[in-house]
């Protein structure tokens, strides 16, 4: 549905909770790509995928190993693979067509977010920012972990490529940090418990520039704008930060390179904080200047023109949504439960926050129908008004019709076969891009009982076993394999006969009493002396007729 249509004054964004999801009790959600299929983790260890358009399971992804709660999912760039991230310290990567396990490996450590590579087809290299310890790079393929650095006086040597190894006891208390792929995948923006944002280069394991937030607060989130025009921060100063990208989309490895080439007079921190001014512009600040929040899950809608985080207070479901401009247009308020986990999807103006009872909440805009935004001559009225008729309003060419010309040239061709680009998705990714999923029904076990009554009633009911009960033989389905599946004993036993033969039996009975009265009325009737000799010759019709 086209909202500019419906009514082009009313923001595009979710104002009711259109309806809700249950599977058992979900933790974290994420969508595909184009919005089509959603993830959800759930608090036993499996992960369910819904057709977000029919609403139906479509896929439930189940490890054995597994029975530990889902702290993420992650979805790669074409939607065939999922990532999905546990309290046991493992990380699983499936494959979403066929339902199989790709790989799993376990960490040291709780990882609380985990993304995949947004720049490779078929990922096998994630980013795992675990509970206690600094954010990682994980490769499947080769099974080794490299950890990222934290803070600029980390040097390379220190911070190469290792295999996974525990973490020593000994060693200080960690805050965890975040970290978040740029959109092509090249670069991992990692925000630090200092408060300063760091652009890592992941294959050398060097810190590239840095950008210090304004506060010096640890960031709990970041996160990139689809289009990866902006980057959004969450600190523990209970404010939301935009900062607008200022490296271009591609080749960002050689313009960092060339940025730190010609400020090659300044040395350590300087420069990285030179380099980073360069790279990253603070854009908007958003809070809350009433109550002073915390925010839980901030992202960005799926254009990029809203901003949305959810309330992190007990007890409250409240999202709040902004635009760019730093304006609070809406607080959408829910059920009285904790909010989670919130996603907007990358389409339409539809948000799925995750309750701490484990519904997910699908907020969706309520439309309005305005008929004005059909024809622009069509007026509204409050109540009836007399219409005046125009002068020219009946002939053939209108005077008001004689003055407009037509702006529309009518000898132009019109190309109809050029596909015009989606404003939300990426035109590459149509051809490989997995959209959508058979769904698959789960019978249930009162289904399977009711099919079995419903076998055992037609055959008490068949004429076959009318005739054999009639006839004195009685079917043994004890033995048959269906007599075993609805927990028939093996003893011979006698079957109770059908209502019908019942039926039957009864109207011969009365045939033949009535029948024994018109003989017994006859015999009567030739006298007395006759019923005499027949009495004492004992032939007693009375008794054929019966019988």
């Amino acid at each position: 549905m086209n909202a500019a249509i419906i009514d082009p004054l009313q923001g595009d964004f979710p104002e009711v909770i259109e309806e809700y999801l249950e599977h058992g009790v979900i933790k974290c959600v994420a969508f595909n790509h184009r919005g089509s299929l959603l993830a959800a983790g759930c608090a036993d260890g499996s992960c369910v995928i819904w057709d977000f358009e029919t609403r139906g399971i479509a896929k439930e992804l189940r490890d054995d190993n597994c029975t530990a709660a889902i702290t993420s999912v992650s979805w790669s760039k074409y939607g065939h693979r999922l990532l999905v991230s546990a309290a046991d310290k493992s990380l699983t990567l499936w494959d979403v067509s066929t339902g199989e396990k790709i790989a799993r490996t376990t960490l040291q450590q709780t990882p609380l977010h985990a993304r995949l590579n947004p720049g490779l087809s078929s990922p096998s290299l994630c980013l795992a920012c675990p509970l206690s310890s600094a954010p990682m790079i994980v490769d499947f393929e080769i099974g080794c972990t490299t950890l990222l650095p934290v803070s600029v006086p980390e040097m390379p040597d220190v911070l190469a490529p290792q295999q996974r190894s525990k973490c020593p006891e000994s060693g200080p208390p960690f805050s965890p940090a975040a970290a978040c792929f740029n959109k092509c995948g090249d670069l991992v923006y990692v925000g630090n418990a200092k408060g300063e944002i760091l652009l890592v280069d992941y294959k050398s394991v060097r810190v590239l520039a840095l950008v210090p937030v304004s506060g010096a607060s640890a960031v709990k989130n970041i996160v990139f704008s689809r289009n990866g025009q902006y980057l959004l921060t969450n600190s523990h100063d209970r404010t939301i930060r935009i900062y607008e990208n200022l490296l271009p989309a591609k080749d960002v490895l050689r313009s960092l390179e060339d940025l730190g080439k010609n400020v090659d007079w300044l040395d350590g921190v300087e420069k990285m904080k030179t380099v980073g001014s360069k790279c990253l512009t603070l854009f908007r600040e958003f809070q809350d200047l009433v109550t002073k929040m915390h925010w839980k899950a901030p992202c960005f809608s799926g254009d990029g023109e809203w901003v949305v985080g959810g309330s992190a207070c007990k007890g409250e479901h409240k999202i709040y949504i902004w635009d760019r401009a730093g304006h609070l247009v809406k607080i959408l308020e829910g059920p009285k439960e904790a909010l989670i986990d919130l996603a907007w999807h990358p389409v339409h103006p539809v948000i799925v926050s995750v309750s701490l009872t484990g519904l997910v909440y699908i907020w969706a805009k309520d439309y309005t129908e305005n008929w004005s935004a059909f024809a622009p001559d069509f007026k509204e009225l409050e109540e009836n008004e007399e219409y005046v008729e125009r002068e020219d309003e009946f002939d053939l060419i209108p005077e008001t019709g004689k003055v407009k010309v037509s702006s529309v040239n009518e000898d132009e061709e019109v190309d109809i076969e050029t596909v015009e680009k989606d404003a939300f998705s990426d035109s590459d990714m149509s051809v490989e891009e997995l959209r959508y999923l058979p769904a698959e029904p789960i019978p249930d076990a009162n289904e399977e009982q009711d099919e079995l009554k419903l076998i055992e009633a037609r055959i008490s009911a068949s004429p076959a076993s009318e005739e054999a009960g009639q006839n004195g033989h009685v079917a043994d389905h004890t033995s048959s394999p269906l007599g075993e599946e609805m927990g028939e004993t093996r003893g011979k036993r006698k079957r109770k006969p059908s209502e019908k033969a019942m039926e039957l039996q009864a109207e011969k009975a009365k045939s033949s009493k009535a029948s024994g009265r018109t003989v017994r009325e006859k015999s009567r009737a030739v006298g007395g002396d006759q019923e005499i000799d027949d009495i004492v010759n004992g032939d007693d019709d009375d008794d054929d007729a019966y019988y």
